[in-house]
């Protein structure tokens, strides 16, 4: 008798340290796996480039945030637009759009420096109305219109810059907006990500502590029982999809002042990176679940992908492969979690 309570006790025993291990990976999953990568990258380096650690510097390491900051504004975005249960496939022309505009305005209008950023976010987040207006009003899948829209802004950006890259704009906008603080030393820690960080603080606080968070999860988790309780849906929906565009302008607006011109083809598959990097972060593709945290870090792992493929001179090729291979890991990683979670 006393064996079998032993052996009933040693079960009880496995079964509840798989299901604290199971939680753990769950919650904490993506943070071991950005640590396993920077591990793994900094011990190939040496191995790859002739002794050499290339990876594991202070320069290289803020190129590395310094790549991750455009998807992680992006990603904040795409975090509430997944959160509540829909999908945003314009982004990358967003960027594109308010890039050119934003430069063409500047150079031919004069309108300065911080007249070409207020420009930007105004027309990000012109165009995120549009689709949240086409989505509430016509009662359209956010993945049809935004499929549509995605073209739309392209072929705009495309059309009004006559499909060439637009340059000769405000010379302040460059040094405001690709500025570097300096740090100690030579290091210098480029104005983008600290932007970035500020957005994601933001972020975080918004989705976790406001009314309007609260009511992205409610929506993304049930829009017909969030209805019934009062919230006003198409009017947050409307508002969510605004906020997903005007972050895309923020992130079009560093892009030019990163690349020194507004290029309609900027920002191709801009959404595909946002999209990978939220799903694995920890946000539910189904809606009603999202992190910013998770966010960030998603946005930094593909962005030590993107560096490790660079240091080991991948051909571009091979690197759209491994991208869309990192984009599907996000995918089974999101079923995973959630057959854990029920």
């Amino acid at each position: 008798m006393a064996e079998i309570a032993r052996a009933q006790l040693d079960q009880l025993d496995q079964s509840t340290l798989r299901q604290a291990i199971s939680q753990l990976l769950v919650r904490y999953g993506i943070v071991i796996v950005l640590i396993v990568l920077v591990l793994a990258v900094s011990l190939l380096s040496p191995l790859v480039r002739d002794g050499q650690q290339l990876f594991l510097t202070p320069r290289n390491l803020i190129q590395v945030a310094l790549q991750a900051s455009i998807n992680m504004i992006l990603a904040v975005g795409m975090t509430f637009v997944i959160t509540s249960g829909g999908i945003d496939l314009s982004v990358g022309s967003i960027v594109a759009l308010c890039g050119v505009l934003s430069a063409m305005a500047m150079r031919d209008l004069a309108i300065g420096a911080w007249g070409g950023f207020a420009l930007a976010l105004v027309i990000g987040a012109l165009c995120g109305f549009i689709n949240g207006l086409l989505i509430t009003q016509l009662r359209l899948p956010p993945f049809i219109v935004t499929l549509g829209t995605l073209g739309i802004f392209r072929g705009a950006a495309l059309i009004v810059s006559d499909g060439r890259s637009v340059y000769g704009f405000d010379r302040r906008f460059q040094e405001i907006f690709s500025a570097r603080l300096p740090l100690g030393g030579d290091l210098e820690l480029p104005v983008a990500v600290l932007i970035a960080v500020v957005i994601g603080i933001l972020a975080w606080l918004i989705l976790t502590q406001t009314r309007f968070g609260k009511y992205t999860i409610a929506i993304g988790g049930s829009e017909e029982t969030a209805r019934l309780a009062g919230v006003p849906v198409q009017r947050y929906k409307l508002g969510i999809y605004t906020l997903c565009g005007l972050l895309a302008g923020v992130a079009g607006a560093l892009l030019l002042a990163r690349l020194r011109s507004g290029d309609p083809t900027f920002g191709a598959g801009f959404e595909l990176n946002a999209i990978a990097a939220t799903v694995m972060g920890g946000t539910s593709l189904s809606g009603g679940s999202g992190t910013i945290l998770g966010t960030l870090v998603g946005s930094l792992i593909i962005s030590v992908v993107q560096n490790a493929m660079n240091l080991f001179n991948v051909q571009s090729y091979w690197q759209q492969l491994i991208v869309g291979a990192v984009i599907l890991f996000a995918v089974v990683l999101d079923q995973w979690r959630r057959r854990q979670s029920r």
